[in-house]
């Protein structure tokens, strides 16, 4: 069974439901027969490379809020890693172009590596003090290798701003076709999507389903699940 992530490095939802998506498959008693695979999906496809912002203003400038209610936002998406057992900064981190990294991940799919690297990618941002946007493609080779793949490679798709190009927009216009307005958003075994960071358990029922069923895309979980699109991320409100 081949289940499929659309998401974007910036997608702070996309970090968590990341997370609950790998519970929810270490549980699944055919783990071992499911094939997981990354998806590019940029929500700020129009920011230029060298367009750098810290992650306040960015948020103050997309919602219209102000710098505290931007502050308890990450505040609270912290707690909700926290929850996960994922690291979060909720402090100081920048916001900019991921294409670079979409690209690498194809590459890295290339080798049997992309998970590995989406990961490392997800860690850099939102954990790491480091920024991903601001070293310049140094910083991306680190990661790289680091997900097992060879430097020079590495600077050589980084170096052909055409290199998988197309494979990121194939990515892109798949996601609109089947619907995906905002990521995360999972298929699974082009069967079911789920839309959104959803419980682990969602993921589990969802999971379960697909495995034994083949039937039209049809979403499973709650509609409102926090996800983010291209007016920015849902701000989770304490409850």
């Amino acid at each position: 069974m081949r289940v499929e992530i659309w998401s974007d490095i910036a997608c702070p939802w996309c970090y968590v439901g990341k997370a609950r998506f790998d519970k929810a498959l270490a549980a699944f008693p055919h783990r071992d027969d499911v094939e997981v695979v990354h998806r590019s999906f940029e929500l700020d496809p129009g920011r230029a490379k060298g367009d750098v912002q810290p992650v306040i203003t960015m948020l103050t400038r997309k919602y219209g809020m102000s710098e505290a209610q931007a502050q308890a936002g990450e505040d609270n998406l912290g707690a909700q890693a926290a929850a996960e057992g994922l690291d979060y900064r909720t402090r100081d981190r920048d916001h900019g172009n991921t294409f670079d990294m979409h690209r690498l991940l194809h590459l890295a799919k290339e080798h049997g590596r992309q998970d590995r690297l989406v990961q490392l990618f997800y860690r850099a941002n939102f954990a790491e003090e480091r920024s991903v946007f601001t070293e310049g493609d140094e910083r991306l080779v680190e990661l790289a290798v680091e997900a097992g793949l060879d430097a020079d490679r590495v600077r050589a798709v980084l170096a052909d701003p055409d290199a998988y190009a197309d494979a990121v927009r194939a990515d892109e216009r798949e996601a609109a076709r089947l619907g995906a307005n905002g990521v995360p958003f999972f298929v699974l075994d082009r069967t079911y999507g789920v839309s959104g960071a959803q419980p682990a358990e969602v993921f589990a029922q969802a999971l379960d389903q697909a495995w034994g069923e083949r039937s039209p895309l049809e979403p499973v979980g709650r509609g409102d699940a926090e996800a983010c699109g291209p007016d920015g991320c849902a701000v989770p409100q304490h409850g």
